[in-house]
């Protein structure tokens, strides 16, 4: 899964990046888009690893992307960023960065700090990007239709979807509100609708406003996360040992990262859980969609294990931590054999037998 962090000049996109990754932060007027791994936070895993002491580690992992900051102030910012929206439009996720913080050295976006107004100017500008994709999308197909082909019927229904989709887009909604059924979602997939990409919306406030809440309710149509977070304060944080940034938290009085709680939320959003493996060489996690089955499940870690499917052997992290073993759970009734059709749940600890 791959998610795109987007905003205005001087944000703090690249610093966040910077923290998730532990890496340095780019150089300032960086106009290529960057790109980092990010493991997904799971605090099952200490747990895990004390029980089984596996010799590798793997946690589930996101695709995150730092877009260079978007200026639409001026003709040459918004051609700018117009060609970098254009290259967004097939990640999964966008996260919308909108600043909260004073500081001298990085002079604010239009002068000011209004992270209000910046949403709105972000939404705005993708909305402007998707009414240009369907307008181009009903002209060709205004001409296609009249034309003798198998494809007439679908090409009259999509038609009439985008024209719908125009009317949402003028009305200022995005795309995902005028979206009725999954044969309607599936028409337009292929086109990367940014409008109907899931989001979350980062905060990036000054050590000044941290516990500050930020309501957005008049700008987003659904229930669209909002993170607050000081990206410098964790970029510092992400510069600490272990050990040193466990005593930082600590004497802050904080018990989880906002970075953690972060990627998190982008995970979420997602609409992804994790499954687990556990065995003497490796405890890994498996990101998947919620609501998919255990055959679906094993073939996310091999095709031989979803061709050959016979059972899941299945107990959930919950249970283990509350019997303390494996051998427990066996006496307790707590192990179970599922079938192919058995929606797996997060946290779920799965041993798949299958016979090839």
């Amino acid at each position: 899964m791959q998610i795109a962090l987007i905003g205005l000049l001087q944000s703090g996109k690249s610093t966040i990046l910077a923290s998730l990754c532990g890496k340095a932060i780019p150089a300032l007027g960086t106009a290529a888009i960057e790109e980092a791994i990010v493991p997904i936070p799971d605090n099952r895993f200490d747990r895990l690893i004390e029980l089984y002491k596996p010799r590798k580690i793997t946690h589930a992992t996101i695709d995150c992307l730092d877009v260079p900051g978007f200026n639409f102030a001026d003709d040459h910012g918004r051609a700018a960023a117009r060609r970098l929206i254009a290259q967004i439009r097939t990640v999964d996720l966008l996260v919308l960065v909108v600043r909260a913080f004073e500081n001298p050295a990085a002079p604010p976006y239009r002068n000011s700090v209004d992270p209000a107004r910046d949403l709105a100017e972000l939404q705005t500008e993708l909305l402007l990007a998707d009414l240009e994709l369907v307008t181009t999308r009903i002209e060709r197909l205004e001409k296609q239709i009249h034309k003798p082909a198998k494809t007439q019927a679908r090409d009259k229904a999509e038609l009439a979807l985008h024209r719908k989709l125009q009317d949402a887009i003028e009305s200022e909604k995005p795309i995902s509100s005028a979206i009725d059924s999954d044969s309607e979602r599936d028409m337009i997939k292929s086109l990367g609708f940014l409008t109907l990409k899931p989001s979350v919306v980062a905060v990036n406030v000054g050590e000044g406003r941290l516990g500050e809440t930020f309501d957005f309710s008049t700008r987003l149509d659904s229930p669209v996360p909002v993170v607050a977070m000081c990206a410098e304060l964790q970029y510092e944080l992400s510069q600490l040992d272990a050990e040193s940034r466990a005593e930082f938290m600590a004497e802050m009085g904080i018990a989880e990262s906002a970075m953690s709680k972060f990627v998190k939320g982008c995970y979420s959003a997602l609409g992804l859980i994790s499954f687990l493996t556990v065995a003497s060489c490796e405890l890994r996690a498996w990101p998947i969609k919620e609501g998919t089955t255990a055959h679906e499940a094993a073939g996310k870690i091999h095709t031989d294990m979803k061709r050959g499917f016979i059972r899941a052997e299945t107990f959930s992290y919950d249970h283990l931590k509350e019997f303390g073993s494996e051998k427990a759970l066996r006496a307790a009734g707590k192990i179970r054999l599922e079938g192919k059709d058995y929606i797996v749940q997060d946290g779920d600890i799965i041993n798949f037998r299958f016979n090839v």
